[in-house]
Formats: C-alpha cells, sequence, structure tokens
C-alpha cells in the first residue's frame, strides 16, 4: 500500500469514529478489567453515582454554534451549516481563533453552579478544560491562549481561572470532578503545523504525518503531557480524566503515550483517577461513553451516556430544552440498563446558565429528592424492562425497584401487574412512604396505586420499592 493510500485509510477510520460531531462507542468487549484494586473499588464508586452535569464551555458559546468542528474544513459538510455570515476557510479560522479576544464571562458565579447542581441530584462535574479549538479554560503555562491570557479580558476577573474557582465550588458542595480533555490541539503548531502539505485542507487530524516528522509529534506529545500534569497537579483532587478526540492513538499514528502518563499521574499524585479514552478501548478506558444515544440493552461495564439537555454540547441560541418529564424518562432507562447519565448545558457567554435548561434541571432534582432511592447506588435487575408496561427495573441490596414512567396527560391505572417477580410481601410507594395493597398472581403481583383525580397532573413516574 502507498503512503497516500495509507493516509487516506487513516482519514477514512477517523470518519467512522466521529460522525457529524458525534462519537460513536466501545463495544462491551472491548472494556478490558484493570487490576488495580483501588481502580476497581473507584468503578464501583462511579456507578453508584448515576448522574453527572458535563459543561461544553468556550469562547465558541458568544456565536451559538457547534463547539470547534467549523474549524475543520473535513468536515464543513456538516459543521459549517450554521456559519451564515459569509465567511469559509481560513477566513472562518482567523476569526474563530479570534473569539478569546471577545470572551468575557463577567456574570460567571461557580458557587450558583455548584449549588444548582447538589440541588437537582447531580453527583459529579465533567467540564470542557480544553475543547478541539485548544483554548484552554484553566490557568496554563504552555500556551496564552487561555481564558488567563493576556489578550483575553476575562482575565483580569476574580473568577478568571475558571476551572480553579469551578472545580473547588463543586467539591465544596460534595461533587467530584471530572475533566474533559481534548488529545487534539488545533490551534498548536505542534499539531496543525503551517506550511504542510494539508495547508488550507486541514481536516481532524495532525497536518502532517508523525512518521515522517518524529520530533515535531514528540515536541506535541510534550505539550499535551505537561498541559494534563498542570490539572492533575495543581487543581485538587481530580475523580476522572475524560479524553476527547479517539482519533488520537495509537493505532491512528498518533500515540501520545498515554499510558506512560496517567501511570505515572496515578503513581505520584491521584492513585484514585478514572481514565475514560473514549472509543479508543483498551486499558485506559475504564469507561465507556456513548453520546447522544443509550445501548439498546444493557451493559455490564462501566458506562455513561454523555446526552445534551438541549439540541447542542455548546450554547444554542434559542435552543429547546428537555422537560423534566423527558430528563427522568432519560435517567431511568440509563439507570435501568446499568449506566450513568451526563447530562450536557451549554453555559451561556455571559457566564449564566440558560433559564429553561436551569428550570428542568431542578424539576429532576424534585424528582430525585423522592425518588433517589430507586436510582443512586443500584445496579441491574433483571429483566430491566417491562416496555408493554413502560415499568424499569432496578435493584439495591435485598431491594427491587420498579419505576412506572408515565407520557404527559396518561391516565394512571390502579391496578398494576408486575412480573417477574417472586417472594414479594410489601410493596412501598416511594417519596409518600405510603404502603400499597399487593395480591399474588401466578405471573408476579398485582399492586394497587393511589387514585389521581382526573385534573390531577399525570406524575412523571413512579417509584416503587419491593421487599
Amino acid at each position: 500500500m502507498t503512503d497516500t493510500k495509507n493516509a487516506e485509510a487513516v482519514e477514512h477510520e477517523e470518519e467512522t469514529i466521529v460522525h457529524e460531531g458525534v462519537h460513536n462507542y466501545s463495544s462491551e468487549d472491548e472494556w478490558v478489567r484493570p487490576t488495580d484494586p483501588v481502580i476497581l473499588e473507584r468503578l464501583e464508586w462511579f456507578q453508584d453515582q448515576k448522574l453527572g452535569l458535563m459543561m461544553h464551555w468556550g469562547p465558541y458559546s458568544q456565536l451559538g454554534v457547534v463547539e470547534s468542528w467549523a474549524l475543520s474544513d473535513g468536515d464543513a459538510d456538516w459543521a459549517r451549516d450554521c456559519i451564515d455570515w459569509g465567511v469559509a476557510g481560513e477566513e472562518l479560522k482567523r476569526e474563530y481563533f479570534d473569539l478569546n479576544l471577545t470572551f468575557n464571562p463577567i456574570r460567571f458565579q461557580p458557587e450558583v453552579w455548584a449549588d444548582l447542581a447538589a440541588d437537582s441530584g447531580f453527583k459529579y462535574l465533567t467540564f470542557t478544560t480544553k475543547h478541539h479549538d485548544g483554548f484552554c479554560m484553566w490557568d496554563t503555562h504552555t500556551t496564552d491562549y487561555r481564558i488567563t491570557g493576556s489578550q483575553t479580558p476575562f482575565h483580569r476577573h476574580k473568577y478568571a481561572d475558571i476551572c480553579r474557582n469551578l472545580f473547588d465550588a463543586f467539591r465544596a458542595r460534595g461533587l467530584a470532578i471530572s475533566t474533559y480533555f481534548s488529545k487534539a490541539d488545533w490551534h498548536t503548531p505542534d499539531y496543525w503545523a503551517p506550511g504542510m502539505e494539508r495547508g488550507e485542507k486541514m481536516w481532524r487530524g495532525p497536518s502532517y504525518d508523525p512518521k515522517e516528522y518524529p520530533w515535531l509529534w514528540e515536541k506535541f506529545v510534550q505539550f499535551t503531557h505537561e498541559q494534563i500534569t498542570e490539572l492533575m497537579t495543581r487543581y485538587g483532587r481530580i475523580d476522572m480524566l475524560w479524553l476527547d478526540a479517539g482519533w488520537v492513538n495509537e493505532h491512528s499514528g498518533q500515540d501520545i503515550r498515554l499510558g506512560e502518563l496517567v501511570d505515572r499521574i496515578r503513581q505520584e499524585h491521584q492513585p484514585w483517577l478514572l481514565s475514560a479514552d473514549r472509543t479508543v478501548g483498551g486499558a485506559y478506558e475504564n469507561i465507556i461513553t456513548p453520546e447522544q444515544t443509550l445501548p439498546d440493552r444493557p451493559l455490564h461495564v462501566p458506562w455513561e451516556s454523555c446526552i445534551t439537555i438541549g439540541t447542542s454540547f455548546s450554547f444554542n441560541y434559542e435552543d429547546r430544552y428537555k422537560s423534566p418529564r423527558e430528563l427522568v424518562h432519560l435517567l431511568v432507562e440509563i439507570v435501568a440498563k446499568g449506566g450513568n447519565l451526563a447530562l450536557n448545558i451549554g453555559p451561556q457567554p455571559d457566564g449564566r446558565l440558560p433559564k429553561a435548561a436551569i428550570d428542568s434541571m431542578q424539576g429532576l432534582g424534585v424528582w430525585l429528592k423522592d425518588n433517589g432511592e430507586a436510582i443512586y447506588g443500584t445496579r441491574i435487575c433483571a429483566p430491566y424492562a417491562s416496555n408493554e408496561q413502560n415499568v424499569y427495573w432496578t435493584r439495591k441490596d435485598d431491594m427491587t425497584y420498579a419505576i412506572i414512567l408515565y407520557k404527559e396527560g396518561e391516565n394512571v391505572q390502579q391496578q398494576l401487574e408486575l412480573s417477574p417477580v417472586e417472594h414479594v410481601n410489601r410493596a412501598v410507594l416511594l417519596g409518600a412512604e405510603q404502603e400499597l395493597p399487593l395480591q399474588p398472581t401466578d405471573q408476579g403481583i398485582v399492586v394497587t396505586l393511589p387514585s389521581f383525580a382526573e385534573n390531577e397532573e399525570t406524575p412523571i413516574a413512579l417509584a416503587i420499592r419491593l421487599t
């Protein structure tokens, strides 16, 4: 195979990893069970959490367009649909990379975000420290293309080091910290190097072949190691390193020696650190991460679906946000299939969270206050779902939970048959802690639910504890 064919094959492989900005995800068979007992313990902890808050935020929020992807000429057919002001190619890249000159989110209040997340039932934060565009949301020493850089007006603000202030605020409310980090960096000349063969027609990968320019690739590897090490040594306890840009991996010829880095961090700084090298498989993808989708069946390995509360990961003007009912139903199905929900919200360019998104998060939190027992700390319970009744199952210790989902306006049938259920002699409705009459049948049990008035709003979901 010629060098040209090799390059084409690699680029085709990258296209299969990401389609229109949405990553595929590794199969259950590709998951490698860690041997370190500390990491195994932390994976059990992770599977207990069930609900994380993900945030994509950076200078791109000013435009209300998809984050980073419009920079890639190889993704122009879909990523530039939102670029409607008559620019393309190099002019678009110049305008995009200059967004740091106007990014000034002076209404940012990290404690308010942390309070909202904690009160709404979230257990950890996954925050974009750096997306593919290379803009750093922490006070890095590796580049001036950062939130604390002299050209970024926000650098004078008391909360200028956004990662530090966010992480401290969320930890203070008891939430764990996961750092999203893009392994690709389209701003540094060590990755998208000027004057190379690809020229003005850039793709997701480097502008050069790392095999032909090993010295330049090594500069990029050291740059990446230094950035991740900063986050792992200067920003307190980090529970997970959440790595994006799955096309950067050893198999594609873009080896950043991730294992060497993660092992060193675990040995010297953060022995509990989980690694989510998404879509790559192998020993450093401790958690599988479906994106904007759910597996069609339970997965018996640690996983989380990252799904947007609106229609995009970054802030989008006039977006439509999922209702509390939609969020509860989404969370219940994910948990019943053994996973976590990483619910993504894109903050506004001024530093606030969109009001409609806040309302939905709070609605989810209200339901979890009454019914969280059936969610947090649970595991898969066969048969996981009874689709004809819209019932999902979870379990914890010697308790089984049946969670019934209702559409808006649906009538609540008082007699609910639950099967297959055996050896149950008590049913309690969560929230009300109301014991429900039950009658054994050949197939399981029939539970009598409380009556709901015709003019009463249909419940989002009811959770029953069975013992």
